[in-house]
C-alpha cells in the first residue's frame, strides 16, 4: 500500500495532498513545484496557438473587473492574491469549466528526486501586478498532473482551489503510527533467547527476520542463500517504506484531533449534500448561492454509502485476482526451485553423457591403435624375413661366383672339363632363384589403414538435447468438479497437467454407446470443454480424452462414468417453431396467432428408453382440432401434425378423437378434450409403439407400433387453444381400461 501513499513528485509520504481535476493526488508543496507560468508574451498568440489550457488574451483584457495577478510563486495560493477580485471570469480557463477539459501538455526541464520533470517558479516581471488592473494581459498558470501529464489552469484561488484530500491524510498518518509500531515490535523470529533479540535484518525471499546471530547461523551468506536479499527490518532506517522525508510531512498534524471537512469556497461551513453533476460535496451556502440550483444533488451521507458499496463490490473483483496473482507467484516460485533442481539434473546428465561419448572414443581409439600396431609389426616382419632370405641368396652366389673365377683362373683343361659341366648346372641353378619378382619388396611402407571420422564428427556437431524435440503430449487430466450432465446431455472438462512442456495441438475426446459398446470420437479440437448433446436417456456412458501434436498421439485420460436423466425434462422449442407459433411460462406454454393449424416441437429428442409427458389444456374455444404426438425433426410446420409421413398424432375434438399419419386418419374413439383436460403421450421405443391418454385413461389402443429412429415430441394447435406441457414425469404404473374404438 504504500506506493499508494507517496506523492509522484518527491517520493515521500504525502503532505497536505490536494486532488487535482486528473483525479491524481500532489503534495501541496510539491505543487507549487510544478506550477508552469504561461510567459505574458504567450498571452498575445492568436487563438489557434495558445497552449491547451490558457486562456486567450483578447478574452483575459475583457474582464470587467480587475483581474487577480498571478505571475509570482507567491501569489499561487489564494491568500496571496490580494489583487483577486469579483467580475466574469469566463474567459478563463478555470478549474470549474465545463466546455473544455482544461487538459494539455508541457515539456519542463528539471527532474524532481523522483523522477518527475518540474519547473522552478520564476519571479513576476517587474509592474506585472500594476499592469494587471489596466487590463493588460498577466502571466498565468497552470498544473501540470506528474503522472497522466494533463494540465489544468488555476483560478484566482490558486492552488487552493483544489480541494484538500483529508482522507489521505488521515490514512497516511495511520500509516505512519503502524509502522512505528511494527518497528518497535521487530523481533527476531528464531532466536531461543526470551524475549527475542531485535531483528537486524529481512529476508525477502524467506520473508523471515533475524538477529545478527541467528542471521550468521541459520541464513549464511553462502549456497541457496547466497542470492537471497536482505534488506532492513520494517520502520527502520532504509526498510522499505521507511524514508523520513515522509515521515516528517505526514506526522504533522499527528498529535491534534482530525478536523471535519469544510467547503473550499466557504471554509467555516461543514459539507452536507453531494452535488451529482459537479461530482463534489457543497455546503448549504453554496446552495444559497444557486450555484447548484439545477444539479442533481443528493444527501451527502447516502452517496457516501452507495460509492463505499461500489467500491467494495469492485474489491471483490480485485480481491479475486489478488488470490489468483499470490497463486500464481507460489508456482512461479515453486517452478524457480523446480528449474533449479532440473537444470542441476540436466548439467549433470550431460557431464556423464560426453562423459561416456569420450570413454566410448577412448576405447575405440586403442582398438584402432591395436590395428595400427599389428599391421605395423606385420610389415616389418615381411621385411625382415625378405632380407634375410635375399642377404642368405646373396652370399651363396658371392662364393659360386668367387668359386667359379679361380675355376676359370686355372690352366688345366682336364681338371676342368671335370668340374665344368657340374658348376655350369650350379650357376644357372643359382640364376633360376632370383627369378621376377624376387628383387622387389612384398610390402609397402604405406598403412592401407583410412578413418572415415567424418560421418562422426558430423553427428558430433549435430549433438543436441532430445528435449528440443517436440514429444506427445502427456495424460490430460479430467476435472471431475466440472463434469456433469443433464437431461441426456453430458459435459466433460479436462485440462493438460501443470509445468506440461510439451505442445498440444487438440483433443480427442471419446464416448462408448451407453452400453458399454465400443468407443467412439465425438469431438476434435483445441477447447478443453464440451458437451455432445442428444445421448440416450437413462443410460450409463464411458468418456476418456487424449492430447495430440506432430510428434502424434498422447495417451488416453482415466475413464470417467456418467449417468443421463432417467427422465426427460424439456420445453417447447421456440428455434424450430413456426413463426406463428407464441410460447410463454419459460416456453412450457404453446398458443397460436393463426387460425390455421401450426406444428411446434420439443426441446428433446428421443431414440431408446420409455418417456411420457402431459399436456394440460388451458384454453378451449369453438371447438378446434389440436393434435399431440412426436415427429421428425424436419416435420411440416404449417399444417396439422400427421398429416406428412415425418409426423405420429393423434387429433382430438370436443367429442372424439383419431389417429392420423400421412394424412390417413384411424380409429376413431368416443371421448374429447375440453378446457382443465389433460392428453398424455406414452412413447416406447423398447416395444417401439405410441400411446395416448385423455385425464389419465388410456385412449383407445396403441395408436402406432414399429416406431423406430429418432423422434421429438410434437404439437400442433390454432389461436383457439392453449396447452401447458408438463415433462420430468413417471411412467404411469396403471393403465386403466382404454376405450374401444367405433370403427
Amino acid at each position: 500500500m504504500e506506493e499508494e501513499l507517496k506523492c509522484p513528485v518527491c517520493g515521500s509520504l504525502f503532505r497536505e495532498p490536494i486532488i487535482l481535476p486528473c483525479s491524481h493526488n500532489v503534495c501541496l508543496p510539491c505543487a507549487r513545484t510544478i506550477a508552469v507560468q504561461t510567459p505574458e508574451s504567450e498571452q498575445h498568440l492568436p487563438p489557434l496557438l495558445h497552449p491547451r489550457g490558457a486562456a486567450p488574451p483578447a478574452a483575459a483584457g475583457a474582464a470587467p473587473g480587475p483581474a487577480a495577478a498571478a505571475g509570482s510563486a507567491a501569489c499561487l495560493d489564494s491568500e496571496c492574491a490580494a489583487g483577486g477580485g469579483g467580475g466574469d471570469h469566463a474567459d478563463k480557463l478555470s478549474l470549474h469549466s465545463e466546455t473544455d477539459s482544461g487538459y494539455g501538455s508541457y515539456t519542463p526541464s528539471l527532474k524532481s528526486p523522483n523522477g518527475v520533470r518540474v519547473l522552478p517558479l520564476v519571479p513576476a516581471p517587474p509592474g506585472a501586478a500594476a499592469a494587471a488592473p489596466r487590463g493588460a494581459g498577466a502571466a498565468s498558470s497552470s498544473l501540470t498532473c506528474p503522472q497522466c501529464h494533463r494540465s489544468a489552469s488555476l483560478d484566482q484561488r490558486g492552488l487552493r482551489g483544489f480541494q484538500r484530500n483529508r482522507l489521505l491524510e488521515a490514512i497516511v498518518q495511520r500509516y505512519q503510527q503502524g509502522r512505528a509500531a511494527a518497528a518497535a515490535a521487530a523481533k527476531c523470529q528464531l532466536c531461543d533467547r526470551s524475549p527475542p533479540e531485535p531483528a537486524a535484518v529481512l529476508c525477502e525471499q524467506c520473508e523471515v527476520l533475524y538477529c545478527a546471530a541467528c542471521q550468521l547461523r541459520c541464513h549464511p551468506a553462502r549456497g541457496p542463500f547466497a542470492k537471497h536479499r536482505l534488506a532492513p527490518p520494517p520502520g527502520q532506517p532504509g526498510a522499505p517504506g521507511g524514508g523520513g522525508g515522509g515521515g516528517e510531512g505526514g506526522g504533522k498534524g499527528a498529535g491534534g484531533g482530525r478536523k471535519p471537512p469544510t467547503c473550499a469556497e466557504h471554509d467555516l461551513e461543514n459539507y452536507s449534500m453531494y452535488c451529482v453533476s459537479c461530482r463534489s460535496p457543497v455546503c448549504y451556502r453554496c446552495l444559497e448561492e444557486g450555484k447548484h440550483g439545477k444539479h442533481d444533488l443528493k444527501a451527502l451521507g447516502a452517496v457516501w454509502k452507495q460509492h463505499k458499496a461500489q467500491l467494495s463490490q469492485a474489491l471483490n473483483g480485485v480481491s479475486d485476482k489478488a488470490k489468483e496473482a499470490k497463486e500464481f507467484l507460489v508456482q512461479l516460485k515453486n517452478l524457480l526451485q523446480q528449474i533449479q533442481e532440473n537444470g542441476l539434473d540436466y548439467e549433470a546428465c550431460l557431464v556423464a553423457q560426453c562423459d561416456a561419448l569420450v570413454d566410448a572414443l577412448t576405447r575405440q581409439k586403442a582398438k584402432l591403435l591395436t590395428k595400427v600396431t599389428k599391421e605395423r609389426e606385420h610389415k616389418l616382419k615381411v621385411v625382415w624375413d625378405q632380407i634375410n632370405h635375399c642377404t642368405l641368396k646373396l652370399r651363396q652366389s658371392t662364393g659360386l661366383m668367387e668359386y667359379c673365377l679361380e675355376v676359370i683362373k686355372e690352366n688345366d683343361p682336364s681338371g676342368f672339363l671335370q668340374i665344368s659341366d657340374a658348376l655350369i648346372k650350379r650357376v644357372q641353378v643359382s640364376q633360376e632363384q632370383w627369378v621376377k619378382g624376387a628383387l622387389e619388396p612384398k610390402v609397402s611402407a604405406e598403412f592401407d589403414l583410412t578413418l572415415d571420422s567424418e560421418p562422426l564428427l558430423q553427428s558430433i556437431h549435430q549433438l543436441d538435447f532430445i528435449q528440443m524435440k517436440c514429444r506427445v503430449p502427456p495424460v490430460p487430466l479430467l476435472q471431475l468438479e466440472k463434469c456433469c450432465t443433464r437431461n441426456n446431455s453430458v459435459t466433460l472438462a479436462w485440462r493438460m497437467p501443470p509445468l506440461s512442456h510439451n505442445p498440444v495441438e487438440g483433443y480427442i475426446l471419446e464416448l462408448d454407446d451407453g452400453d458399454g459398446g465400443q468407443f467412439r470420437e465425438v469431438y476434435v479440437g483445441k477447447e478443453t470443454l464440451c458437451t455432445i448433446d442428444g445421448l440416450h436417456f437413462n443410460s450409463t456412458y464411458n468418456a476418456r480424452v487424449k492430447a495430440f501434436n506432430s510428434s502424434g498421439v498422447g495417451p488416453y485420460s482415466k475413464t470417467v462414468i456418467l449417468q443421463t436423466s432417467d427422465v426427460a425434462w424439456f420445453t417447447f422449442d421456440p428455434s424450430s417453431a413456426h413463426r406463428d407459433i407464441v410460447l410463454s411460462n419459460d416456453n412450457q406454454t404453446a398458443t397460436c396467432n393463426s387460425y390455421d393449424d401450426r406444428v411446434v416441437l420439443g426441446t428433446a429428442a428421443f431414440s431408446k428408453g420409455v418417456h411420457y409427458w402431459e399436456l394440460h389444456v388451458d384454453r378451449y374455444d369453438n371447438h378446434p382440432d389440436p393434435a399431440f404426438g412426436i415427429a421428425r425433426i424436419n416435420v411440416v410446420k404449417d399444417m396439422m401434425l400427421g398429416k406428412d409421413d415425418k409426423a405420429w398424432a393423434m387429433y382430438v375434438d370436443n367429442n372424439r378423437s383419431w389417429f392420423m399419419h400421412c394424412n390417413s386418419h384411424t380409429n376413431r374413439t368416443e371421448g374429447g378434450v375440453s378446457k382443465g383436460a389433460t392428453v398424455g403421450v406414452l412413447l416406447d421405443l423398447n416395444k417401439h409403439n405410441l400411446t395416448f391418454y385423455i385425464n389419465g385413461q388410456q385412449q383407445g389402443p396403441p395408436a402406432f407400433e414399429n416406431v423406430e429412429g429418432v423422434f421429438m415430441p410434437a404439437l400442433s394447435l390454432n389461436r383457439n387453444v392453449q396447452v401447458t406441457l408438463h415433462t420430468g414425469l413417471e411412467v404411469p404404473q396403471c393403465v386403466k381400461q382404454p376405450k374401444l374404438p367405433n370403427n
